[in-house]
């Protein structure tokens, strides 16, 4: 059977063979298309929970302007952001996003709004589902589901309007799209596809198109954070580990003067929207010496990424030198447990009927826990109220037939109780175990980075992200590496990355070493060596014995690429009358590879390259050089045939095989 699953045989796959030995050529001046002038780079940071842009004048790099003020909001929750929620009207067209959304179908009659489609926390899809393609669904507050693909493109388009009108209204004119270079962030652990997928709704969404990809950047949210992080002075960060004197304080000195300092400078900059990022390397880098390693931790809502980066100097570029991982930790973990401890004092049952029944006092509920979320501190001694909805309340009666008052008497769920004002009490530890489970997996995770070779002598940790506002995280992570390497949080922690995603986007450059996430190769025939090749892999053409199924590796799983590289190979054809060459491009999370049908190997490009009507000159050894450009989030593909110099381009594309 095996012979079967072999995809050159079943294809009739025409067949290439290498030529050359591998090798890997820095390709630096050639195919640099002329950098088209654009006057304004814009940031979108898509969060799981929250989102927002910003934007910088390509004229005056040193301004980042983040978006205006949001109608709506929310008591205990004050950030620039707004809600990643989106509503759909009944007919299946776009409403409105963010505060907006959540209050208007808030306020709709229950039996109204259980016609329309409300999203929430939508971006988690991404990331857990396994086989991500333009068909996958996603389920609305109703339970009816709609392509995942619109619903992003919806939110793009809503950031693009929103953008271009503030930037419209801001210079008097109106702003052309094509004025504008985009730039949206991904979590670095995102499978290839995820990013791919961003790419697509973008073009759906209008802000750029295959004809013109290089208009939208795709920046890893960990690497936007660094790029920010280097450019940090004293006074815009609080270092948690005030283990060594700085400047010649004593550190008990150090923290309150650094801590009153940093709290006056964002009170005179919460007016403004306006951030100056001074041209110098902060002072903190001033401290970093060639070759000084760093962590940076983005904790978010859905995720949390980790990624480790080298100074190279003198221009102080970047080099990844462990590739990014992470995984589902991010502050919804928080809010399962929550929804996990309601389940257990009032039935299961009746919490997913509630969901269904009640969607728009289900979102209450959970607003009303986010912004006791971030009362959460590790000192705190006073209880936590929080207000169940009236329907709550209503809806359990009917339901159970008795008060919430009681199933909370019976429930014997220690530390919270029921106050007179028609809410939930939770004593501190209630809610500190609440965030414990989320918060030990990424103490954990973090010290199984540290535990790596490459990611010895650390000198400082950052830790950035929405979930890093919470003291609790804070302290964890101080208490568990604050004796390794120094603990730094920019001051205004949330907006870290879309400051940073609009510096990358000025000087895309920055980044110069990245770690490949997977490993790349092309399927080949080599000639077949008895005892060497497993026997199901003959395949017997013209004569000669062919190994089928090659894989031919470019570039393996965790290899650095620096920005730009290009690695290229030669092939010949297999039949020297071949008219047409198909070269199939394949990846891998495996390092070592040596066949294309070993499981986890998936096909993920195809080079057509049509040699009908050329010259019949051509020699008999014809030559095809196939080429992989690296480094980018992005990876492009080429194939040259060398006698007529003919060629095809092609992206990696992760979402139609």
């Amino acid at each position: 059977t095996s012979a079967y699953s072999s995809p050159a045989k079943s294809l009739g796959d025409p067949g290439i063979t290498p030529l050359s030995p591998s090798h890997i050529v820095k390709d630096s001046d050639a195919d640099d298309a002329v950098e088209q002038l654009y006057l304004v780079v814009v940031a979108i940071d898509f969060g799981t929970t929250s989102s927002g842009y910003a934007y910088s004048f390509t004229k005056e790099p040193e301004c980042i302007h983040v978006m205006r003020r949001w109608e709506g909001g929310d008591p205990g929750v004050s950030n620039q952001k707004t809600p990643t929620t989106i509503l759909l009207t009944p007919e299946r067209k776009f409403h409105s996003f963010g505060y907006a959304a959540r209050d208007f179908y808030h306020d709709l009659d229950p039996t109204e709004s259980k016609h329309w489609l409300y999203f929430e926390k939508f971006k988690m899809k991404l990331h857990t589902t396994g086989n991500l393609t333009m068909e996958t669904d996603l389920t609305a507050a109703n339970g009816k589901k709609v392509k995942a693909l619109e619903i992003f493109a919806y939110a793009l388009q809503f950031f693009k309007e929103q953008a271009l009108k503030e930037l419209s209204d801001q210079g008097g004119s109106d702003f052309e799209n094509t004025e504008v270079r985009w730039v949206i962030t991904v979590p670095a652990i995102w499978k290839q596809p995820a990013k791919q997928f961003m790419r697509q709704a973008a073009y759906k969404a209008g802000m750029a198109s295959p004809e013109n990809p290089e208009q939208l950047i795709i920046a890893l949210e960990p690497e936007a954070a660094s790029i920010y992080c280097r450019k940090l002075r004293l006074h815009q960060m609080i270092d948690l580990s005030s283990r060594a004197p700085v400047n010649g304080y004593s550190p008990s000195d150090t923290i309150g003067t650094g801590f009153t300092q940093a709290k006056e400078h964002v009170r005179r900059n919460r007016q403004s929207r306006t951030f100056l990022v001074e041209n110098v390397i902060g002072e903190i880098w001033s401290e970093l010496e060639e070759g000084d390693r760093y962590i940076v931790v983005d904790s978010g809502g859905g995720t949390v990424d980790m990624t480790v980066h080298q100074i190279r100097l003198p221009e102080g570029h970047l080099k990844e030198l462990y590739k990014a991982t992470g995984g589902p930790y991010g502050s919804l973990g928080v809010d399962y447990e929550f929804e996990k401890l309601l389940c257990k004092i009032f039935g299961e049952d009746f919490i997913e009927q509630f969901k269904i029944k009640r969607p728009a006092a289900w979102v209450d509920l959970m607003i009303a826990f986010e912004s006791r979320k971030r009362a959460a501190a590790p000192d705190r001694t006073n209880p936590l109220n929080i207000t169940l909805p009236f329907s709550f309340i209503d809806y359990y009666k009917k339901f159970r037939g008795h008060s919430v008052e009681h199933a909370l008497r019976k429930s014997n769920v220690d530390f919270v109780k029921w106050s007179s004002q028609g809410m939930l009490r939770m004593s501190p530890d209630a809610m500190n175990a609440l965030f414990k489970p989320t918060i030990d997996q990424i103490v954990q995770h973090l010290g199984d980075v540290f535990d790596k070779p490459e990611v010895t002598n650390v000198k400082f940790l950052f830790l950035v992200g929405g979930f890093a506002e919470s003291p609790l995280l804070q302290q964890a992570v101080q208490s568990a590496f604050g004796s390794r390497c120094r603990v730094i949080i920019p001051q205004d922690v949330g907006l870290t990355i879309l400051k940073g995603a609009v510096l990358f986007g000025l000087d895309p450059a920055v980044i110069k070493v990245r770690r490949s996430p997977l490993t790349y190769g092309v399927g080949v025939l080599n000639r077949f060596v008895e005892g060497k090749h497993p026997p199901e892999k003959l395949l017997i053409k013209d004569g000669t014995r062919w190994c089928t199924d090659v894989f031919d590796k470019f570039i393996s799983a965790d290899q650095s690429v620096a920005l730009g590289e290009t690695v290229t190979r030669s092939y010949t054809p297999a039949k020297p009358s071949q008219l047409v060459i198909v070269i199939n491009i394949y990846s891998s999370e495996q390092d070592n590879v040596s066949f294309i049908t070993e499981p986890g190997v998936k096909k993920c490009g195809t080079l057509r390259l049509d040699l009908t009507g050329t010259d019949a000159s051509v020699p008999s050894r014809r030559e095809i050089k196939t080429l992989m450009q690296f480094g980018d989030t992005e990876i492009k593909a080429m194939a040259i045939d060398v006698a007529t110099s003919k060629s095809v381009k092609v992206g990696i594309d992760f979402l139609n095989y």
